[in-house]
């Protein structure tokens, strides 16, 4: 386990991950996958005529993105219990094909819960695009082990 623990993390703390670029096939896989087949999505030539000009990602694969790129920072691998929830999530920009974005996730608060074994992680999640623009940005909110549930978890004392 080589997550952090509710404990380990400090309110304000930034960490910002890898980049990823958002491709053609990406869009293709998530519209198969989810089932929108919205033509902003799928259709060269009618986007080409919307007021955007071209194809652009759906919102929800940027939120998908924005929970893997989360991911690869690593710091919740086997310590995080539950997502709990997305809020206040917010489209500010399209996410275009070839675009590369990257997560920068800000701790808004981190406490432990009644029970001794849990706490919960609130992350002010921003998705970035290559021009430094925010694309999306939101909350996300997981329950995460303390030390003690770790512990217990591990059978190693704390």
């Amino acid at each position: 386990m080589r997550g952090k623990c509710i404990e380990d993390f400090e309110v304000g703390q930034v960490d910002e991950s890898r980049a990823r670029t958002i491709t053609e096939t990406d869009v293709v896989t998530f519209s198969w996958v989810s089932g929108d087949v919205n033509p902003m999505h799928t259709d060269a030539e009618h986007s080409a005529r919307s007021p955007i000009g071209q194809r652009i990602a759906h919102g929800a694969l940027g939120l998908s993105v924005a929970t893997g790129l989360s991911a690869g920072l690593g710091y919740l691998d086997g310590t995080a219990i539950a997502a709990l929830g997305v809020d206040e999530w917010r489209f500010l920009k399209p996410i275009l094909f070839n675009d590369t974005v990257h997560l920068r996730a800000t701790v808004v608060s981190a406490r432990p819960t009644t029970k001794a074994d849990r706490g919960v992680l609130v992350r002010r999640m921003e998705l970035i695009n290559q021009r430094g623009e925010v694309v999306q940005t939101g909350l996300m909110t997981t329950m995460v082990l303390t030390r003690a549930g770790a512990a217990v978890l591990t059978g190693k004392q704390p």
